[in-house]
């Protein structure tokens, strides 16, 4: 952004971006302040910071800084977030913005190995606000509008209290506001204030927008009233805040004509801004606000002194000497690429007349294709190994489930194999009893029916073998009768015991004594049961049986 270079054109094409810069933190410092927006657990290292975030910013950056290193060991995701997003909201009242920016994405990168998606609002909010200032408007309206969405989703599923929506509405009711497009800001007003009134409770921030929204919509003194119950509360409270207050009265009052007192109301924001270590950049803000005053009054000495101010601190902030904000220029910034383009039409007049001009700019253009190309070639690897790695991920727990899966089929197996040896014991006591009875018949000393009665006690019958048999079959392939009746649906009792029998491999002979029947019986009920399945010829019952 280039302030001070052709005085009043300049200050009315940077009015939007100066607008912009307004609202970065303001919304930001809103939802700091709003018990609502703390759904994380109690951080004695932010608490700390807070206590010298006015007058020693130093002291709150040691303590943040400190309480991200203790969360990083103890793995605690939640409040990790919660102090990076703090730490890039400090960085952003001392006009660090590379910094903040950075520290939003890190915050995000956190929240999304956490599946957490209760920290996501509070990092698309920041991030709305750093694009907003860069002129991204698309994606600063997408983050202020997925904050928006994703905690009504959230409220929807009954994790969030309602209060939460208040902090977005106001980031959307300052995103309009900076447009002049005070219709949708009225709207989202409308939204904050019935939000308020089912929770009983208010909020002096949004009766400030409001009594902006009225000075600009014609109610001058309805607005100026608003700001006054405003900044009665803020001067007693969070005197810090009417440095932002005291803007608002001068863009009403410069917007309603009554320069005198838009004048004093600026200048008691610069003076503000000397006293707190907060709203910094109010400082380029308060300064190209009077300038452009003294500009329309024809005061040209006081205008250029503080244009010149306000293009220092410009400089000092968006300048490529810039010691935070370098990385940031990465960014595609329509309105910056402008001004290069402007500059490289210059340098082309030059080389027209110096040659060694020439080889220094074509120089210059290869070193910024190099390192465009190099950060184009970084984050493509980066995002091919966060693919790769979540790809990989996904390959071991399926190779997790697989080895479960054949876990549990073997030990299926196993007590199949265990049933089927129970099984055969039944049949060959039942076979050894028969043989017994037979050998006692034969004999004429013994007592046969006294013999025979006590056999007949020991003696299981064909269906009390069936029932244990089928009781433990059961417990074993939950799910086997199920599967079959579920697709062959005209199956009977003794259709279901032939396929249990076959899936355990009997041979006709064991199907017979287990059942009760005899061998012939078996081979009709085979043959019965392979029509009921609908086998072709050459089909083997076995194998069909088996994939159930």
């Amino acid at each position: 952004m280039c302030v001070g270079l052709k005085y009043v054109k300049v200050i009315s094409h940077n009015f939007f971006t100066v607008n912009s810069l307004c609202c970065i933190f303001f919304a930001v410092f809103f939802s700091s302040y709003t018990k609502a927006q703390k759904p994380f657990s109690i951080n004695k290292y932010v608490d700390k910071a807070r206590l010298f975030s006015a007058e020693k910013s130093e002291d709150a950056f040691f303590h943040l800084n400190e309480g991200i290193t203790y969360y990083s060991a103890e793995k605690d995701t939640v409040n990790l977030v919660y102090t990076i997003c703090e730490l890039s909201y400090y960085y952003g009242h001392n006009l660090d913005y590379g910094n903040a920016y950075e520290g939003y994405w890190k915050a995000l990168i956190l929240a999304d190995k956490s599946n957490n998606e209760k920290l996501k609002p509070k990092i698309y909010q920041g991030l709305g606000w750093l694009y907003l200032f860069f002129r991204r408007d698309e994606e600063a309206l997408k983050y202020f509008e997925l904050a928006l969405s994703l905690n009504k989703q959230l409220l929807k599923e009954k994790k969030i209290h309602e209060s939460l929506l208040l902090s977005e509405y106001f980031a959307l009711i300052n995103y309009y506001r900076t447009r002049n497009d005070l219709k949708k800001a009225s709207e989202y007003l409308d939204r904050a204030k019935a939000l308020q009134n089912r929770l009983g409770t208010g909020s002096f921030y949004l009766v400030s927008e409001l009594g902006y929204v009225k000075g600009f919509s014609g109610e001058y003194e309805k607005g100026i009233a608003l700001l006054d119950e405003a900044s009665d509360y803020f001067k007693e409270n969070n005197p810090s805040y009417m440095i932002i207050i005291n803007y608002l009265y001068g863009q009403v009052h410069e917007k309603n004509g009554n320069l005198d007192k838009s004048i004093e109301a600026y200048k008691n924001t610069l003076a503000l801004t000397n006293d707190y270590k907060r709203h910094s950049n109010y400082i380029l803000k308060g300064n190209e606000s009077l300038a452009n005053i003294y500009s329309k009054q024809q005061e040209y000495e006081k205008a250029y002194y503080h244009r010149n101010i306000a293009a220092k601190v410009n400089e000092k902030i968006f300048g490529r000497t810039s010691e935070h904000n370098n990385h940031l220029f990465e960014i595609n910034d329509k309105y910056r690429l402008q001004k290069e383009n402007e500059k490289a039409l210059q340098k082309e007049r030059q080389i027209e007349k110096l040659e060694d001009e020439k080889r220094i700019g074509f120089l210059q253009n290869i070193l910024m294709g190099v390192v465009v190309l190099f950060i184009l070639l970084y984050s493509i690897l980066f995002f091919r190994n966060l693919r790769r790695k979540h790809k990989l991920e996904k390959e071991t727990l399926l190779e997790k489930r697989r080895l479960e899966k054949q876990k549990t089929k073997e030990v299926m197996e196993l007590k199949n194999r265990e049933l089927t040896a129970s099984a055969l014991q039944l049949i060959e006591k039942e076979e050894f009893i028969i043989k017994l009875k037979q050998s006692i018949s034969k004999s004429d000393t013994i007592d046969v029916r006294t013999i025979n009665r006590m056999l007949k006690g020991i003696q299981s019958s064909p269906g009390s073998n069936w029932k244990e048999f089928e009781a433990r079959f059961t417990s074993i392939n939950q799910s086997f009768y199920k599967k079959i009746r579920d697709k062959f649906p005209d199956l009977g009792q003794t259709d279901l015991k032939l396929c249990a029998l076959v899936k355990l491999d009997f041979s006709s002979k064991e199907m017979s004594s287990l059942l009760g029947i005899t061998i012939e019986s078996v081979h009709t009920s085979r043959h019965r049961l392979r029509k009921k399945l609908q086998l072709k010829r050459g089909e083997n019952l076995v194998d069909f049986i088996a994939t159930f």
